[in-house]
């Protein structure tokens, strides 16, 4: 038995896991609800599973190390199977598309595939809602030429603006001041509204969260607190690591005068709450900050998110344990017609609300269950 506070981590592939696809859906190009009413929205694709930091929350060294078996590029959806995926997800509602990783800047031409996303059309005419998250490692280098190729936003993991707590948390001595370049690069070339998030865990990096909201206080950025959340089964999680977001907010709360926003659009993740200016009304100026409560106040109700994984299988929940294999159907000839019967037929069967399970005490995360790594299905 492990020691009090020792991480005990299980050495875990599910990547080769598969579920089978369920028969009956509705016809491509009807929008679709699962069994809780929930439509597809949202589709977050992972574009490769590696990444260039080890952040113990998401990649730690212990499993990920440096002879760590990645997928073959072979595996890897192409740009093109990408693209006509994305292309039925569509049809079916989604109008919203964000690229993942790992680090989805370590992809080979990203900007090419961010090209022919961009090509895409609703069924209305309209323009997707393109954006990417990364760890800003490389993006003071690629910022133009992701806008140049029609990415809309970007929104950049930064866990600290302590150099040592941040080299620390990413465990590949990476300094901040590259990511905070990377972030400048972003804003001027028009990559906006940028959001940063931060994963905060207790003891780890909490003292850092008025020191963050206060640096971001009139930048222009959307600054969220996540909280850290038991995703996959190697980052050694525990409930007395969390720092509530209840927390987070009374400790923001006592250096800043905030008000209370409205959610900017359906299903989305984040409470908002706006710094306010003299007149005790938001003051868009001094932007505003987000709280993600996955674990104390759960978001299952309207989650409208599906993720395609590097090699092709769609998963209906951060937390899910196995995926349906579109790649399958896609290199064994299927029709697009065929595909998007699959899709349709998977997300009305969908059912997820892990979150809400753990949190009414009905689940309990140190259970086994072998869950997808979050570096593979993207956060």
């Amino acid at each position: 038995m492990a020691a009090m506070g020792e991480r005990n981590i299980p050495l875990i592939d599910q990547r080769t896991a598969g579920l089978p696809i369920p028969a009956a859906a509705p016809a491509p190009g009807q929008e679709l609800t699962d069994t809780r009413g929930r439509p597809l929205h949202d589709l977050r694709i992972s574009v490769t599973d590696r990444c260039n930091f080890r952040c113990t929350y998401c990649m730690p060294k212990e499993v990920f190390g440096a002879d760590y078996p990645y997928l073959p590029h072979a595996s890897l959806l192409t740009f093109e199977e990408i693209t006509r995926l994305a292309r039925l997800f569509i049809a079916h509602g989604v109008r919203k598309i964000r690229l993942t990783g790992g680090e989805p800047l370590l992809r080979k031409n990203v900007e090419g595939l961010i090209e022919q996303l961009a090509a895409l059309r609703t069924p209305d005419g309209e323009p997707l809602d393109i954006t990417l998250t990364t760890n800003g490692s490389l993006l003071a280098r690629k910022a133009r030429a992701l806008a140049a190729a029609g990415l809309r936003r970007v929104t950049v993991s930064l866990d600290s603006l302590d150099d040592a707590v941040f080299q620390r948390m990413n465990d590949v001595g990476f300094p901040v001041r590259e990511v905070l370049a990377g972030i400048e690069a972003a804003q001027a070339a028009g990559l906006a509204p940028i959001k940063v998030n931060m994963v905060v865990k207790r003891g780890t990096n909490a003292h850092e969260i008025v020191p963050m909201a206060r640096h971001f206080r009139g930048s222009g950025m959307a600054l969220r607190f996540i909280e850290y959340m038991d995703v996959g089964a190697t980052n050694g999680w525990r409930m007395d690591e969390v720092l509530p977001s209840a927390e987070v907010l009374r400790r923001l709360q006592a250096e800043f005068a905030l008000v209370p926003l409205a959610h900017s659009a359906p299903g989305e993740t984040a409470e908002r709450w706006g710094h306010a200016g003299a007149d005790g009304r938001h003051d868009p100026a001094l932007g505003e900050i987000g709280l993600i409560s996955s674990v104390t106040r759960p978001f299952c109700g309207d989650c409208n998110r599906a993720r395609l994984s590097t090699e092709g299988r769609l998963y209906l929940c951060l937390f899910a344990s196995q995926g349906y294999d579109l790649r399958a159907l896609l290199r064994g000839g299927a029709s697009d017609e065929a595909i998007g019967h699959a899709i349709g037929a998977i997300w009305g069967h969908r059912a997820d609300r892990y979150s809400e399970l753990r949190a009414s005490g009905r689940l309990d995360p140190h259970s086994g269950e072998r869950r997808i790594e979050m570096s593979y299905i993207g956060g």
